[in-house]
């Protein structure tokens, strides 16, 4: 009966340490951080890049409103749900390739937040136009 009132307290010191030092730990994933490497200016076209793998990374984007804008995709051996994306405000709906690059033009976008999602709507992105 000691022995096992012992074994009972170290496995609760043991999950409520493994809980405390989970929690305490900083965790930066893409979902929570804008990003803006991923967005470019080439010929006076803005472009946001998105790489459709498992999910979209990054899932936060901010680009500038009221610039031509084309959202472009790379897949490398795509074969989960995210290779089909949906946006649905602007009637989008698209299939990319296992790999390669798909580009989706968006026109000069408007201040607000555009949001995407895979097909099944598993995962999802957003980019944040600004002024």
């Amino acid at each position: 009966m000691k022995g096992t009132i012992t074994s009972v307290i170290i496995a609760l010191v043991l999950i409520g340490g493994a809980f405390i030092f989970s929690k305490s730990s900083p965790k930066t994933t893409s979902e929570n951080v804008a990003s803006v490497n991923n967005v470019t200016i080439e010929n006076g076209i803005q472009i946001v890049e998105i790489n459709a793998r498992g999910g979209y990374l990054p899932r936060k984007s901010v680009a500038k409103a009221g610039v031509p804008t084309v959202l472009r995709f790379n897949t490398d051996g795509t074969f989960d749900c995210s290779s089909s994306v949906r946006i649905p405000s602007l009637n989008i709906s698209r299939n990319l390739p296992i790999s390669g690059l798909t580009d989706i033009e968006l026109g000069d976008s408007k201040l607000g937040t555009l949001q995407g999602s895979c097909g099944m709507g598993m995962y999802s992105f957003e980019i944040d136009f600004q002024s």
